[in-house]
């Protein structure tokens, strides 16, 4: 089972969603208070399971509506999500992966993970 870690930033705090064997598989932006971080998380445990997925390096790809995971490629050539919310904000960016296949089992974790995970801040 996955669980939602809280940690403190500099300015704020931020979170990563962890899959049951530890590892991460999305991380979220910087928010000024807890009480935003957690909105966050709920907005993550709302929309990943309705998200369709635009896979966004496909020439000519089908734009999706909100809530949606936008698959794309970075600046080294690997591939990356970002969930975002039905108001289109990123409320969840992954890691890169080096296989699209890996990319889409990011995903996929996510929606199943995301939902039932239980909420801790870090020790």
């Amino acid at each position: 089972m996955g669980k939602f870690v809280i940690k403190e930033a500099k300015t704020g705090f931020k979170f990563d969603l962890k899959a049951g064997n530890g590892e991460i598989i999305a991380s979220s932006q910087v928010y000024k208070s807890l009480v935003t971080c957690k909105k966050g998380i709920a907005s993550i445990q709302k929309n990943a399971t309705v998200a369709a997925i635009e896979d966004q390096t496909v020439e000519g790809f089908a734009k999706e509506k909100n809530p949606k995971f936008e698959i794309y490629t970075d600046k080294a050539g690997e591939f990356r999500f970002r969930l975002k919310a039905t108001n289109g904000q990123i409320i969840a960016t992954s890691e890169g992966y080096k296989a699209m296949k890996s990319c889409k089992n990011g995903i996929a974790s996510v929606q199943k993970n995301a939902p039932d995970a239980k909420i801790e801040m870090e020790k």
